[in-house]
């Protein structure tokens, strides 16, 4: 087990280190837009990281790395600790918290900032921290993430471990950050949210895979808080953040970003955690989940190395940017052309 879960974990990191430093693999640069598509038949988990795997890595970079440290923020309803990593170099830094797998279906953001965490012990990425405090809480619903539910997941597709976007309980964790009757979501808004000083978030998702702007399928989509009762001041914020992540993935000729269709409710974060709070946050929906009943909203596994490199991109150049300022100019006029983006249906 222990050889399998090391092979595993150093497979994806070491294909997300490749690609966030530029390094090609053999496939088209249209890999996360165009393909793999639904309709294979074939849909494996067996290459993602579990919950322990993610645990085992959290714990080993803590030892590793003298800046971050590695903090138990509360338990799932089945009793496994819900992590967060703390860089926090001064007090005084703007703070930025990253926020994965709400959904227990939509991993590869974590496996991305699994190798963002990495990244940051290595000499190449120490700068980031300097003028930044960052806060990652990954794999909020690890209880969905490693299929332990008490309800039937008989009908989903992986022909292995499967993965759910509800809790144990069946209850969607981005759909309770106002009620907040779970633990995970309780945890997070009382250890996190309600304990640190935070300027910026971002909530990282996966949608279906077909998804397109203009003809073409996207890799992802944005969007920052719609509803009216945000300030716009922050409204602006949020959309500065936006622009970081879209100069950031758009040249890159594999990824292509739509705008996200969402609603005001403030019971998900992205609107409730940005009135609340006074937090800028953006919702980054990635293509492709990772287990469902519904083959139209999984993606094969050969495009999942670009969307964990465009998580370590987002990560990357969105702490960047808010470190040295740059965030404070980024121009959001792009949202006005921005297309949302649409369903393909055939």
């Amino acid at each position: 087990m222990e050889h399998a879960r090391t092979a595993r974990l150093t497979s994806v990191l070491a294909l997300a280190a490749l690609l966030a430093a530029g390094g090609a693999v053999t496939a088209p640069a249209t890999a996360v837009g165009e393909g793999p598509n639904p309709g294979t038949g074939q849909y494996t988990t067996a290459h993602l990281s579990t919950y322990e795997d993610l645990a085992a890595e959290l714990q080993d970079q803590d030892a590793r790395q003298d800046a971050l440290e590695l903090k138990v923020i509360g338990q799932s309803v089945k009793g496994r600790d819900l992590y967060l990593a703390e860089y926090v170099s001064d007090p005084e830094n703007p703070t930025i918290l990253y926020l994965t797998q709400q959904h227990g279906n939509e991993q590869l953001t974590t496996e991305g900032a699994l190798s963002f965490i990495k990244a940051l012990g290595t000499g190449k990425s120490a700068d980031l921290l300097e003028n930044v405090n960052i806060l990652v809480v990954p794999m909020l619903n690890p209880d969905g993430a490693m299929g332990d539910v008490d309800f039937s997941l008989d009908d989903y597709l992986a022909k292995d471990r499967h993965l759910t976007r509800y809790n144990a309980n069946g209850i969607d964790l981005n759909r309770d950050h106002v009620a907040r009757t779970q633990p995970e979501t309780q945890a997070l808004h009382q250890n996190v949210l309600g304990a640190y000083d935070i300027d910026y978030m971002i909530d990282l998702h996966h949608q279906g895979t077909q998804s397109e702007v203009d003809g073409e399928l996207v890799s992802g989509s944005i969007l920052y808080p719609t509803t009216p009762n945000a300030d716009p001041e922050l409204v602006q914020r949020s959309q500065q953040l936006g622009a970081v992540v879209h100069s950031a993935i758009e040249p890159t000729g594999w990824g292509r970003l739509g705008k996200y269709v969402g609603g005001t409710a403030e019971t998900i974060s992205r609107n409730g955690i940005a009135v609340e709070y006074g937090v800028a946050t953006l919702l980054f929906e990635m293509r492709g989940m990772s287990d469902h009943y519904r083959e139209d909203y999984i993606l094969g596994g050969r495009s999942n190395g670009y969307l964990i490199r465009q998580t370590v991109l987002t990560l990357t150049e969105t702490a960047r940017a808010i470190g040295d300022g740059s965030i404070e100019t980024a121009d959001t006029s792009f949202w006005d052309t921005l297309p949302e983006q649409t369903t393909r249906t055939e």
